[in-house]
Order: structure tokens, then sequence, then C-alpha cells
């Protein structure tokens, strides 16, 4: 049988790759960052032992080691995997969101924030990667059945501020996590993006997840605006349906 090895696998996206992966007839390993250190290569490849395959989803979004666990944490899993089939997921904000349309793949990145220069340094170690696909993706939501996201937290807390100017695709958890599954099985190198088909400001996703109005305005200077993201490619290579909020939230 297929062997799978996931990083970040108690994590809000890991976990709901590992049901889809077991689903889809894969043997899933995925400790736990308390087990397995993505910075210690070591206990790393040891680990991934007997997999055929990764899917790396470990991050760590921001801390006085968030860089580290993001960039040498993705060279480490690059190093253990050793050639193996790898699905890396990535983030829109790569990108500055100054670019006034959709961002394509071949749109060189352009990261303003310090979460953003990280993943893109982490992209670069795995682009050279052979066997290796760069998941892109943007803003990942539960919707009914599954836990709120981050998102959705911030979304209906009514004390928040939800920015009408920062546009990006949200994606429902398990259409990434069986997109991402997929991916395993085809030729597909380089970055991909994998997201939702219709870009929304924030504030619009929490008016759509929660059914009223909500508190908003401009996001404060220095973060990236418009980071919609053209799925036209991905949409053309995989069988999954990447759905739209407004389908999944109403």
């Amino acid at each position: 049988m297929k062997r799978l090895f996931v990083t970040g696998g108690s994590g809000y996206l890991g976990r709901v790759v590992v049901e889809r992966a077991a689903a889809a007839g894969w043997v899933v390993v995925a400790p736990g960052s308390g087990a397995v250190d993505v910075r210690d290569v070591t206990s790393l490849g040891e680990a991934m032992t007997g997999a055929d395959a990764v899917v790396h989803t470990a991050y760590l979004r921001d801390g006085p080691t968030a860089a580290e666990v993001i960039v040498d944490g993705t060279a480490n899993v690059v190093r253990a995997a050793a050639g193996r089939r790898l699905v890396h997921v990535s983030t829109d904000v790569v990108f500055d969101g100054r670019l006034g349309r959709p961002y394509r793949e071949d749109d060189p990145p352009s990261p303003i924030t310090d979460y953003g220069r990280a993943k893109a340094a982490a992209d670069g170690v795995v682009a050279g990667a052979p066997a290796a696909t760069i998941a892109r993706t943007s803003l990942i939501y539960g919707g009914p059945g599954r836990p709120p996201s981050p998102h959705e937290l911030l979304a209906a807390d009514p004390r928040a501020i939800l920015y009408d100017d920062e546009v990006r695709c949200p994606v429902q958890v398990d259409d990434l996590a069986a997109a991402l599954v997929e991916l395993l099985d085809l030729d597909v190198a380089g970055p991909l993006h994998v997201a939702g088909p219709a870009g929304l400001s924030r504030a619009a996703f929490a008016a759509l997840y929660t059914g009223r109005s909500v508190r908003h305005g401009p996001a404060p200077p220095g973060r990236p605006l418009d980071c919609r993201l053209d799925t036209t490619l991905a949409r053309s290579i995989l069988a999954t349906r990447l759905r739209a909020p407004g389908e999944v939230l109403t």
C-alpha cells in the first residue's frame, strides 16, 4: 500500500489531509510537532522511512521561530523527502497584492510581510526539488460540519473590524485537502494556485459566513491587499472541484 507522510498533521488543514488521504487508500503517518520537529532533519528523515510521498503543511504564522520553522523546516523536509513526491503548501501572500489582477503561477513573488517573505523563501527551496508541487492557497475555512477556522472565528467576533479592501480567494478545507491528495498522483511540478474561484474581501467573507452586516474598514498600511489567485491551471488539471464560499456557506 502507498504510504504518505504529512507534516503538520495536527493542524487545521493537516487533519483533513490525513482524513482524505486515508479515505483514498493511503497509509498515513502524521506525527505531531512534539514528536517530530521539522527543524530536526535527522528525526524527520527517520520518521519518513518507508514513505512514498509527502504533504508539507507545517508552518508557524508568527513568533521568533516562525522563519526558522518555515524556511529551515521546509529545507529539511525537502532534504528528508530525498526525491519522493512532495506537495508543499504555500500562500497567496508571497505576493504584495498590488498587481490589479489575479496572480498567475508565473508571476514573480513580491512579499511585503515577514510571513510572506518566509514562505517565498521556502517556495524557492522547494522549487529546486524534483517531483515537487508548490500549492499556493488562500484563506482556509471549514463551513458546515467542520470546526471554525481562525478566519471564521474572526468573522464571528462582533468586536472585529474586517478589512473591506483586502481581497482573497477563500477555499473550503475539504476541497483543498482533496486537491492536495489528488496532486500526489499527478505529474505536476512547480507552483500551482489551488484556491477558491471567487475573490472576496475579508469583510464580504465575514458577512457571508455570519449572514449579517459586520464592522468593516480599510486594512492598515503594510498589508497585501488584492491577493486573488488565478486558478485556471488548477481547474484544468484537477478533478476536485474547488467551490466558491457562496456555494458552501449558503
